[in-house]
């Protein structure tokens, strides 16, 4: 009986040992040779750095922009908006009287900020992760009037801007990248970009 628990014992820790060395170690080892190999920007976060070589955020991880020379972001369920750590949606239905609230509140300031017209849905709504680094094409050109006033340019210089940023998947809709977008402006204004303070 104790032969037969030995024999039946060695192959279970040969193999559990030569799994854990092949799927703890060599797979994931091999997998970040590829991604840095193959696609560094994005195995290293995807970073947006400054003039200067600060990085001021990544393109795929929302950041709260509330200055008035900036395209800001949609609301943010995450945390206090835009936490990391606290990354969700709000979990609120549409029966629901805390997210019909928000919503009005949402309304109220985009209009005291000079949006005008039908507002695009994702000015007044968070995404599911809370976290969404993308916003429509058609809510940023609704924040166009308000940024060329604060920056002294013209609105077809920003549609024109945000046109270029603008990426047309061929799956999902059109969206332009928030800190891209914001770089680009920044860059277009001939400000040196170091958004991370100024859009706190």
């Amino acid at each position: 009986m104790t032969k037969d628990l030995s024999s039946a014992l060695r192959p279970a820790i040969v193999l559990t040992l030569l799994f854990a060395a092949l799927l703890g170690l060599l797979y994931p080892l091999a997998m970040t040779g590829l991604g840095q190999t193959l696609f560094p920007r994005q195995a290293n976060g995807s970073l947006v750095h400054d003039a200067h070589g600060k990085v001021i955020g990544s393109t795929v991880l929302g950041q709260a922009f509330t200055a008035d020379r900036y395209f800001q972001s949609r609301p943010s369920a995450a945390g206090k908006g835009y936490d990391g750590l606290s990354s969700s949606g709000s979990n609120l239905g549409p029966a629901s009287q805390l997210l019909v609230d928000r919503v009005k509140a949402d309304i109220v300031k985009r209009r005291g900020e000079g949006v005008a017209g039908p507002l695009p849905a994702d000015l007044v709504t968070a995404s599911g992760s809370g976290l969404d680094p993308d916003l429509s094409p058609a809510s940023a050109l609704a924040q166009a009037p308000r940024i060329a006033r604060v920056r002294g340019l013209t609105v077809e210089r920003l549609r024109a801007l945000v046109a270029a940023q603008a990426e047309d998947p061929i799956l999902g809709a059109a969206h332009v990248n928030l800190l891209a977008l914001n770089h680009a402006l920044d860059s277009l204004s001939g400000v040196v970009a170091d958004v991370r303070p100024a859009v706190r």
